[in-house]
């Protein structure tokens, strides 16, 4: 959540929150069928309908609306929240989690969308991740090919259908748009056959020649692939993907998915797109925008399938042990003296057997220990022990910080 924080501010995005509860008439019918469906929604005491929040943009449009006099445009937030959905529990996937969102409000530039190409790749690779891969659609372009394709008053649905493509399979897509949407098998296939995860923008242009809305996805997309090249983003990490058309009904323009490349079935860890209606359906003024949301919980999942995630269960990495109780006083003050310093360190609470206290440094996952008696404080020294390596070594007080910090460094 801190590097998301950095990386979120280091594009000049700035913190909001909004309630977690809304007016249940704020979120129906914004993410589609399926997110009305998972709605927490129920009477408060008053015996008004109100819902939790599924996700932290539909809060945002209803937020900008409501204060864009004071706002101003364009307007760039980023917010770290938990969200509520309630659907089937299962790996990286719960009923509470956490979302890290940023978006910008109030522009229909396609600068904001190579942006947030940019941030989410950056982001990416603050959290230490080399391998993966953005996949990238532009809803423009599906709308395009179902124009074509004479579905036009079956959008919605067909596009639901189509985002189930990675966890259902071709047959079961193909089968749900024949028998729930009401489309030939034909057309169906035909949709499958052009939005492939393997299509090009040049094999994509002539079949759309003469539909402007597919011709301005694809320009857009363009655009994109061309901006974030020069812009120093690796091509490898950037891929266009048709498939992906995002299950939320308000995405209206470019959309992105984030895949792992060492564990692709946990699914997108970091996804959005640029939604241009959204907040239309709270004020009467244009207020186009574009956003993602990293989804911390399933990225937490993956990263401790990977073991990218150490055993370390405490923010500090320096423990001061008690081993004389009338020195309490002193233990204490080393303590706020490394702080001074910026380096954590939790002070034991008791004096105690120092066995005891260094096997609870142990499993709270503690790099150095300080140990002091009677003889350290009549020196005016301390023992630091590194952990890891299990040497001791006595410092006069005056290099304890510096000592301790060179030994973090090294083990980093």
């Amino acid at each position: 959540m801190d590097i998301s924080r950095r990386v979120f501010r280091s594009y000049g995005f700035s913190p909001i929150d909004t309630p977690a509860l809304e007016y249940a008439e704020i979120l129906t019918g914004k993410g589609g069928e399926e997110s009305d469906k998972q709605l927490f929604q129920f009477k408060d005491g008053g015996n008004r309908d109100v819902a939790m929040r599924f996700d932290l943009t539909v809060p945002l449009a209803r937020f900008t609306a409501q204060h864009l006099a004071e706002i101003g445009t364009p307007f760039k937030r980023y917010h770290i929240a938990p969200v509520w959905r309630g659907e089937n529990t299962q790996r990286g996937r719960y009923r509470e989690f956490v979302q890290c969102d940023f978006d910008t409000i109030g522009t229909e530039a396609n600068g904001s969308d190579v942006e947030t190409l940019l941030v989410i790749h950056d982001l990416m690779v603050a959290l230490g991740f080399e391998r993966f891969t953005i996949r990238v659609n532009n809803r423009l372009v599906l709308n395009g090919v179902l124009d074509r394709l004479g579905l036009v008053d079956k959008t919605v649905a067909v596009l639901r259908s189509l985002d189930k493509l990675e966890k259902i399979g071709v047959e079961s897509v193909v089968a749900e748009m024949v028998e729930r949407i009401g489309v030939t098998e034909t057309q169906a296939r035909q949709v499958l056959d052009i939005a492939n995860p393997n299509i090009t923008l040049d094999e994509l242009t002539p079949w759309l020649e003469g539909n402007e809305i597919g011709l301005a996805g694809i320009h857009r997309l363009q655009e994109l692939f061309s901006a974030s090249k020069t812009a120093g983003i690796p091509p490898e990490r950037v891929k266009l993907d048709v498939s992906i058309a995002r299950g939320l009904d308000y995405y209206t323009g470019t959309i992105f998915e984030t895949f792992l490349s060492d564990l692709p079935t946990i699914g997108s860890v970091c996804s959005g797109g640029r939604y241009d209606n959204l907040a239309g359906l709270f004020t009467k003024q244009p207020l186009p925008g574009v956003g993602a949301s990293l989804g911390l919980d399933r990225l937490l999942t993956a990263m401790e399938e990977l073991n990218l995630i150490g055993s370390q269960a405490t923010p500090a990495p320096v423990l001061v042990t008690q081993f004389d109780s009338t020195r309490l006083g002193d233990y204490l003050r080393i303590g706020r003296l490394l702080r001074t310093e910026g380096i954590p360190a939790e002070v034991y609470p008791e004096a105690t057997k120092l066995g005891k206290q260094l096997k609870y440094a142990d499993r709270k996952g503690f790099r150095v220990a300080l140990i002091a008696g009677s003889d350290e404080f009549a020196k005016g020294v301390w023992q630091i022990k590194d952990l890891s390596s299990g040497q001791s070594t006595a410092v006069e007080e005056a290099r304890l910080a510096r000592t301790i910090l060179e030994i973090l460094q090294q083990s980093d």
